[in-house]
């Protein structure tokens, strides 16, 4: 196993006192190119903390999945293979139904909704992260998602047997309520996925169509703003510990700015990521009402099944974003 050496180095820098060590080198791993708002929005926060501790801290960026795995990144942290790293939160939602609520169809469609479901999520978030010894530093939206196709859609009837790009719960959801073959697919590998007939749709957000250069292996792009999933920055609460405060202190206030940054970047995002599809030749369209209605159904029926699963905790977060 290759990060055994730096699990070990690790493990050891814990046992130290903070004043023992010169410096502490921590390795952060990244799902996104470097390119990617969300990326470059960790690349300032990095350089904010870098900046600020002194000789405590010294991070380093691996994006892209360069270092390791999107799958594994929460578990890396968690374990002490890297002490930080970044992670779609619904990737979660296997393990803790509350990480899934950002990705619920239709139950947050805007950033102001976002932003009331995020502020009842997020103690939730902190209280199931705390049980793995894990911190979360901020948590930052993608742009409002929509349907990526090859073919004109009017309707959900329209997609029954075509192959969809998964990468979390609630997408297989979205696949078999609408007919379609879930097939789960990373973002560095959408190009080859749709260029090979691996897959022939996918509900994602215009800043990873641009990523992905869409254009090349698709046509339309469909406005239908079903949830703002987010990305979240969580630290080894053990590995922030270990620092003297001052360090502490410079992490927890980049990662503040990096929070309301991230916010607006996103909003920005989305008018320019949407510009740069129609520019390069995508259909950036209004979904049918028949199109728009049929998803809407299929998020009823999640957003129920959510309830269920997220049990009383699902209730509470509910009734708090609700109010």
């Amino acid at each position: 196993m290759k990060h055994l050496p730096n699990a070990v180095f690790f493990a050891a820098t814990l046992a130290l006192p903070a004043s023992a060590l010169a410096q502490t080198a921590w390795d952060m791993p990244t799902p996104y190119a470097e390119g990617n708002f969300h990326e470059q929005n960790i690349a300032t926060f990095v350089a904010d903390v870098n900046e600020k501790a002194g000789e405590a801290v010294a991070i380093t960026l691996h994006p892209n999945q360069s270092l390791i795995k999107h799958p594994d990144i929460k578990n890396s942290v968690r374990d002490g293979i890297v002490p930080i790293g970044e992670v779609l939160v619904s990737r979660l939602e296997n393990e803790n139904a509350i990480y899934g609520a950002d990705a619920v169809p239709f139950l947050a469609t805007s950033y102001e909704d976002a932003k009331r479901l995020y502020d009842a999520q997020k103690p939730m978030m902190e209280k199931a992260l705390a049980k793995e010894g894990l911190k979360l530093l901020f948590s930052v939206p993608w742009p409002p998602q929509g349907l990526y196709t090859k073919d004109e859609v009017n309707s959900v009837a329209d997609l029954s047997g075509k192959t969809f790009r998964a990468y979390n719960k609630s997408t297989e959801e979205i696949a078999k309520g609408a007919g379609m073959v879930p097939t789960q697919i990373e973002v560095s590998d959408i190009p080859t996925a749709f260029s090979t007939g691996r897959v022939e749709a996918m509900m994602t957000s215009p800043s990873t169509g641009v990523d992905s250069k869409a254009w090349d292996f698709l046509s339309n792009y469909y406005t239908l703003n079903a949830w703002l999933p987010r990305n979240m920055v969580i630290v080894n609460q053990a590995a922030f510990d270990a620092l003297p405060a001052e360090a502490q202190t410079a992490i927890t206030e980049a990662a503040a700015a990096a929070d309301t940054r991230g916010w607006e970047a996103s909003k920005q995002e989305t008018e320019t990521a949407t510009q740069t599809l129609k520019d390069n030749g995508i259909n950036v369209v209004e979904p049918s009402e028949e199109l728009n209605s049929g998803f809407k159904e299929i998020g009823k029926t999640m957003t129920e099944a959510w309830k269920a699963s997220a049990g009383a905790e699902g209730e509470e977060l509910l009734k708090a974003y609700g109010q």
